[in-house]
Parts: structure tokens; C-alpha cells; sequence
């Protein structure tokens, strides 16, 4: 509703329902004028939140923790990192960006800024498109995810704020900043093997009052994951699986998709998991296909690091998917060729 439209029912209340007309009493004016600005503001209060809802809701299935590429310098490349989005687009679901996979930790404030620029406009609203804005500071965390949502962005995510031992009050005021901040939803990405700060299930059902739209489970514990579903009572909260490992039993109880960091290189067969499970649930198929990527997955760190050598799978598969940035570096050719022969083993087409 309009201004105008506010004004008219205002108008309205005023003359039938206590008898008055603005010819009759010069207060009236300014009550019809605050009484129309809070109509109005309740209005556009319910289209946001109808809006978030809305962006939520279109965030499930495969969603790659989107690696970023750099030059043999460490800089970013940005033609690299459109060829590696190219690739994916039409492949899965959604992007999950600057995350681990993504070099986010890795990488300054501004050099982010311009990774999320590049892929959202790569990506140009095919899919959805979560931009991870984890960092030690709150007020980093927050500049990130305005710049996020400016930039396009379908959602942000954060790990908990990490290095100090942090509890729950400070991760609280952290994530109540971030939901404020910004009008897309926003995730929490449980990652304690990583941040040192776990997000409880009762925590979570906290942080979802607050405003939380969903949460990255990548505590690689599926009783966590079960505990989120049972404490997390709040509607269309979206529940996502970090690893591919457990998608079979995660999005058979109600996950809505899944953080895999196998699909980067080889998204197919995670796709294909995925789309049996949704499709027809746990079947004798689904199990076989969840056995086969997660055979993929142990092949792959067992000749890793993963970084680095789904950087190399990709280059292998004609993909220029640049460097990984130091520390990290490509591993040999002898090395990449023994995983490439380990996964062609198992079915995957390379």
C-alpha cells in the first residue's frame, strides 16, 4: 500500500469510525499524518520480512563452498574465477562463497568485497548466491555483509567471531549485529573444529529468535545436526548440511541442502546423491550413491590437501581454475594423476 492508500483508509478510520472531518478540527491533520506514517511503516516492515522469507526459501540442493581463484602471484584472478562459476552455474543449486573452500579466512576485507563482486555478477541471479562474512571482528563482519547485499547477494553467513574463547553473550551480540544490519537472511555456520566456538542446539534456537534465517552444520556430527532439527522450532528455519559425507541421513530427516566441497570439481555425482534422496528418499540407490561420493570424498583428502588439489582436478577437466593462495600451493602432476586414476576407479567422469 502507498502513501496515499495509507492516507485514504487513515482518512477513513478518522471520519467514520470516531465522526470526525479534517474540516472539523485542526489536530486531526496531524494525527491523520502519524497515524498514516505508522500504517505505512508497518507495511513495509511486513514486505521485508516477506522478502527475506521469500530469499530463504530459494536456498537449497547442492551449494558448493565456491572455491576462489588466485594467480601464481596470490592475486586474485578474475577470469579464473569466472570460468570456475561457469562451469558450476547450471550444474547445482546455489554457490556458497569465501567460506574455507573459498579462501575467505585468507583473504583482506576488500579483497572479498571484490571475489563476491565478480561471481554475483557471473552468476547474474541464475542461483542463489550465500556470501560467507565470518571474521574475528563484529564490525568487519557487518561492513562485509552491507557490501553483500548491496553487491546482490541472496544471503550472508558468518561463522561465530573466533581466537579469543569467546561465549555465548559476545556470539549472540555478534550475530544480532549482523541480522540488523542487513534485510537478506542470515545463516550461522557452525564449524567448531575451526573457530573453537560450537553453536549449540539450544544456542541456535536462540540466535533463530533473534532473527537467524538458517544455519551451516559443518560439526560433522549428525546427532548435532538431529539435535538442531528437534530444538529449532521456528518455521521455515533452513537446516544445511556442511559436508557431503552425511547427506544421505541429513536431507532424508529435513535438510534443505547441502555445503559440498566435492561438487567444486566433480559436482555430478553429488548431484545426482541428492536428487535420489529428495526424489524417492532412502533408497537401496541412495545409499549406494551416498557410499560412492563419500568414497570420492576420502580419495580426495586421502591425496590432498583438498584446496589445492580440487584446483588441479578442475585444470584436468579443462577448467583454468588459477592457484590456490599460500600457504597453499598445487600439488605435483604425479600425485594429481594417481587421484584423478583413484577416482575414475570409483565412477567419477574425468
Amino acid at each position: 500500500m502507498g502513501h496515499y492508500g495509507c492516507t485514504a483508509l487513515c482518512y477513513t478510520v478518522l471520519t467514520y469510525h470516531f465522526g470526525l472531518g479534517l474540516n472539523e478540527d485542526p489536530f486531526v491533520a496531524l494525527a491523520l499524518g502519524a497515524l498514516s506514517f505508522k500504517i505505512k511503516l508497518s507495511f513495509l516492515n511486513k514486505e521485508a520480512r516477506m522478502k527475506k522469507q521469500g530469499e530463504a526459501r530459494r536456498i537449497y540442493g547442492v551449494i558448493p563452498p565456491l572455491l576462489t581463484a588466485f594467480d601464481a602471484q596470490g592475486d586474485f584472478d578474475e577470469k579464473a574465477q569466472r570460468e570456475i562459476v561457469a562451469f558450476l552455474v547450471d550444474k547445482v543449486h546455489g554457490f556458497y562463497i569465501c567460506g574455507t573452500y573459498g579462501s575467505g579466512p585468507l583473504m583482506e576485507v576488500d579483497e572479498r568485497k571484490r571475489v563476491a563482486e565478480v561471481i554475483i555478477d557471473e552468476v547474474n541471479g541464475r542461483i542463489p548466491v550465500i556470501v560467507h562474512v565470518g571474521t574475528i571482528s563484529t564490525h568487519s563482519a557487518v561492513e562485509l555483509a552491507k557490501h553483500a547485499e548491496r553487491a546482490g547477494a541472496t544471503a550472508v553467513a558468518a561463522v561465530p567471531p573466533f581466537y579469543y574463547p569467546f561465549k555465548e553473550p559476545e556470539v549472540e551480540r555478534h550475530f544480532k549485529a549482523l541480522v540488523e544490519s542487513v534485510s537478506i537472511p542470515v545463516f550461522v555456520y557452525n564449524n567448531p573444529r575451526t573457530t573453537g566456538v560450537p553453536i549449540t542446539p539450544d544456542f541456535l534456537g536462540r540466535l533463530a529468535g533473534l532473527g537467524i534465517a538458517g544455519v551451516k552444520d559443518s560439526s560433522f556430527d549428525i546427532m548435532v545436526f538431529y539435535d538442531y532439527l528437534r530444538k529449532v522450532n521456528k518455521p521455515n528455519f533452513i537446516f544445511i548440511i556442511g559436508t557431503e559425507a552425511l547427506m544421505l541421513p541429513a536431507i532424508a530427516m529435513g535438510a534443505y541442502g547441502a555445503v559440498p566441497g566435492l561438487a567444486n570439481a566433480l559436482p555430478e555425482p553429488v548431484v545426482e546423491l541428492f536428487t535420489e534422496i529428495k526424489e524417492k528418499g532412502a533408497t537401496n540407490k541412495a545409499r549406494e550413491l551416498q557410499l560412492k561420493v563419500s568414497a570420492m570424498r576420502e580419495t580426495v583428502h586421502h591425496y590432498g590437501p583438498t584446496i589445492p588439489l580440487l584446483h588441479a582436478i578442475l585444470q584436468r577437466r579443462g577448467i583454468n581454475a588459477g592457484h590456490p593462495r599460500l600457504p597453499y600451493v598445487l600439488p605435483p602432476k604425479d600425485v594429481v594423476g594417481q587421484a584423478i586414476d583413484a577416482l575414475k576407479q570409483l565412477g567419477a567422469s574425468l
